[in-house]
C-alpha cells in the first residue's frame, strides 16, 4: 500500500508541477496586458471547464501535460480585431522572454522550494562529497561484504585518539590535498602509522597525526587485502536552521544544475542502453525514466520510508524539466525564446544599417524541423515509457 501511495503521490507531485508551469505562463501574460483564452490542464476530450473573466479554465482527459492559449502566440495566430491590440506579437521582447521563460523559472522554484523545506527538516545530502567527519568509530577489520568486526578491547581507534571530531574537513592527508572524500579514502588505505593529517575545524587549519592502523578490507570479487584505517565516516547528510538553510540551498541547487546539464549533454548516449532493457538485459540506472518510470522509483522510496530521497527526486525532475524545456528546440518554449531574441538581434542590426524592420519570423518555414524534434522526441518518449513498463528501475 505504501508503493502504490508513494506512486500516486509522485505522479500528483507531477501533476500540480505541470499545472503551475503552465500557471507561470498565464500570470505572466495577464501582468504584461496580455489576452489569456485558455488555460487548460491535460489533452484530449473536455472534462469540464469554466470561465472566468475572459479566460476559459479546464480539465481534459489525458494528464500528460496542459497548455495556455494566449493570443497571437506567433504573427500566423489569427487574433480578432479586439485581441490585436494585446496580442503576444505585439508586445515587447523582453515581455515575450519572461512569458515563454516563466514556466521553467516556475519548475526553478518549485525546486527550490522543495529543497529548502528538505534542508530545514531533515537536512541535505553530500552531494559533493566533501570529506567531513561524520561518525568515528574503531578500525575494525572486515568481515563481510557489509559489515565489520565489532569494536571492543584491543581494537584500535586512530581518528579519536587523534583528536579528530565530528564535522572536521580533511584538508590533506600525509601532504596529499584530499578535496572529496574518495580522496582521503584512498591517501588513507596507501597509509602507515603516525601520518600527518591537515583539518579544517571552526575555520581554521589544524595539524593532527593519526596513527593509521593496518586492517583487512574485501573487494568486489571478495578477495581481502590490507589497507590503512581511522576509523572515521563520511558525514552523509548536513542539517541546518531556517536561516543556514538558505545559502545551503542555493549552493545545493547549484550543484543539481551541474548535474542536470551534465545528464542532459549524455543524454544522446544512453538511449541505446534502452533497447537492452526492453530485451530483458539488466537496466542500468543512468537511462532515462519517463513520469511512469520517475513515479515507480517514488513509490519505492515511499515503501521503504525514504521521503526525504522522494523529495530530493520531485526537486530533480523539476530542475531536469526546467532546463530541457529551454533547450533552443521548437516547441520547447525555448525554441521559441531563440525565435524571439533572432527578431531583436536582427532588427536592432537592420537599424543601425540604416534599414526598416522586417516582418515576424515565418513559422511555416520551421515547421519541419518543429516535426522532426516532435519525431525523435516522441520516439524516445515511447521508447523510455515501454523501458519503465517492462524493466523499470527499482530503488535498492
Amino acid at each position: 500500500m505504501l508503493f502504490v501511495l508513494g506512486v500516486v503521490l509522485f505522479a500528483l507531485g507531477i501533476a500540480v508541477s505541470i499545472a503551475l508551469h503552465e500557471a507561470g505562463h498565464m500570470w505572466t501574460a495577464k501582468a504584461f496586458g496580455m489576452r489569456v483564452r485558455r488555460y487548460f490542464i491535460g489533452f484530449g476530450p473536455k472534462v469540464f471547464s469554466f470561465t472566468r473573466g475572459e479566460t476559459e479554465y479546464g480539465l481534459k482527459a489525458i494528464p500528460a501535460g496542459g497548455f495556455c492559449d494566449i493570443a497571437g502566440m506567433t504573427a500566423l495566430d489569427e487574433v480578432t480585431p479586439d485581441e490585436a491590440p494585446r496580442a503576444f506579437f505585439r508586445k515587447p521582447t523582453w515581455q515575450r522572454v519572461v512569458v515563454l521563460s516563466a514556466g521553467s523559472i516556475t519548475h526553478f522554484l518549485i525546486g527550490m522550494v522543495l529543497v529548502y523545506a528538505l534542508a530545514v527538516a531533515a537536512g541535505l545530502p553530500n552531494l559533493r562529497n566533501t570529506p567531513v567527519v561524520g561518525e568515528l568509530s574503531c578500525a575494525a577489520n572486515q568481515v563481510s561484504p557489509t559489515a565489520l568486526a565489532p569494536c571492543g578491547p584491543g581494537v584500535p581507534a586512530p581518528a579519536q585518539a587523534a583528536g579528530l571530531q565530528t564535522g572536521d574537513r580533511l584538508v590533506s592527508v600525509a601532504g596529499t590535498p584530499t578535496p572529496t572524500w574518495p580522496d582521503a579514502v584512498t591517501a588513507i588505505r596507501a597509509a602507515t602509522g603516525p601520518t600527518p593529517m591537515v583539518v579544517e575545524r571552526g575555520g581554521q587549519e589544524i595539524g593532527l597525526t593519526v596513527d593509521v592502523a593496518r586492517v583487512t578490507r574485501l573487494d568486489a570479487a571478495g578477495a581481502a587485502a590490507t589497507v590503512g584505517a581511522i576509523g572515521a565516516g563520511q558525514q552523509a547528510i548536513f542539517e541546518y536552521n531556517p536561516l543556514t538553510a538558505v545559502p545551503a540551498t542555493l549552493d545545493f541547487t547549484g550543484q543539481m544544475f551541474v548535474n542536470v546539464g551534465q545528464g542532459i549533454m549524455s543524454f544522446p548516449e544512453r538511449i541505446p542502453a534502452l533497447w537492452t532493457a526492453l530485451s530483458g538485459g539488466e537496466r542500468d540506472e543512468n537511462t532515462p525514466v519517463s513520469v511512469v518510470g520517475a513515479s515507480i522509483i517514488g513509490g519505492d522510496a515511499a515503501e521503504r520510508g525514504l521521503w526525504e530521497y522522494f523529495i530530493l527526486l520531485l526537486a530533480l525532475l523539476n530542475f531536469f524539466v526546467g532546463v530541457f524545456n529551454l533547450l533552443p528546440l521548437l516547441p520547447l518554449d525555448g525554441g521559441h525564446i531563440a525565435v524571439n531574441l533572432y527578431e531583436r538581434v536582427r532588427d536592432i542590426v537592420r537599424a543601425r544599417l540604416g534599414k526598416s524592420k522586417m516582418p515576424p519570423v515565418d513559422y511555416t518555414r520551421l515547421l519541419p524541423l518543429t516535426y522532426f524534434v516532435i519525431l525523435v522526441g516522441g520516439a524516445v518518449s515511447l521508447l523510455t515509457l515501454a523501458a519503465d513498463i517492462v524493466n523499470p528501475i527499482r530503488l535498492g
